[in-house]
């Protein structure tokens, strides 16, 4: 990863949609040198992929919680079982696998109260393996858009 690296990273993701053309000549190289770049930086899985950011609250989820879960036992088996299981529920925005107290974090957006209540109350405890759950509502959240190498 050298200098123009960071800077073509730094630049798509600001915007993803930005254009080769315009990339190159921000970068100050040729469009052929930073296609290149861009190909070879996909290719080294530092670009995983190009994706919309979308507002929660105006596709009717306006309440984020992170609910804390533990479950019981702590085999492989059962935390690969809860990881389908979770992956499924379209609550369900991100998965955190944990080490220490607890097993994983959940990050779930949904419409109100309500629907946090049963998504708990109704679906996470149809696991037997559930063994403890704390949730937290996000009031809140922020999130650096550039995240430069080290």
């Amino acid at each position: 990863m050298d200098e123009l690296d960071s800077a073509l990273l730094r630049l798509l993701q600001q915007d993803g949609r930005r254009t080769n053309r315009d990339l190159a000549q921000k970068l100050g190289i040729a469009p052929s040198t930073c296609l290149e770049r861009v190909r070879s930086l996909r290719e080294r899985g530092v670009l995983l992929g190009f994706h919309a950011d979308v507002d929660l609250p105006s596709l009717g989820r306006g309440l984020q919680a992170i609910i804390a879960v533990r479950v019981r036992p702590p085999t492989r088996a059962v935390i690969e079982q809860f990881q389908a299981f979770v992956a499924r529920m379209p609550e369900v925005i991100a998965v955190f696998v944990l080490t220490g107290t607890d097993d994983f974090l959940l990050h779930v957006a949904v419409r109100d109260a309500d629907h946090l209540h049963s998504v708990v109350l109704d679906k996470l405890t149809e696991l037997q393996a559930l063994a403890d759950v704390r949730t937290s509502v996000i009031y809140g959240h922020s999130r650096k858009n550039v995240i430069e190498p080290m």
